[in-house]
């Protein structure tokens, strides 16, 4: 059975992707043991950010700051828009 903290944490972390303007509906998010899993492909919408692997950086270290996520995997290719 999934912890509810990592689900809770796992749309958590679609979310503030989503709010960056970076399209995951190709990519499988995961959270599992507070470790974020980041797979598949990812890309920045029109009229999102230039640089898409900047932008789920700095996406990443702000949810490691605020304590949602211990650690991230970022497993994906990043597809211009």
């Amino acid at each position: 059975m999934a912890d509810p903290a990592d689900v809770r944490a796992s749309k958590y972390l679609r979310s503030e992707l989503g709010r960056k303007m970076i399209d995951v509906g190709m990519a499988d998010i995961r959270v599992m043991h507070g470790t974020a899993y980041v797979r598949g492909v990812v890309r920045s919408v029109p009229g999102g950010p230039p640089d898409t692997k900047a932008a789920i950086n700095t996406c990443c270290d702000g949810l490691r700051q605020k304590g949602h996520i211990k650690d991230f995997v970022i497993d994906c290719v990043i597809r211009g828009q």
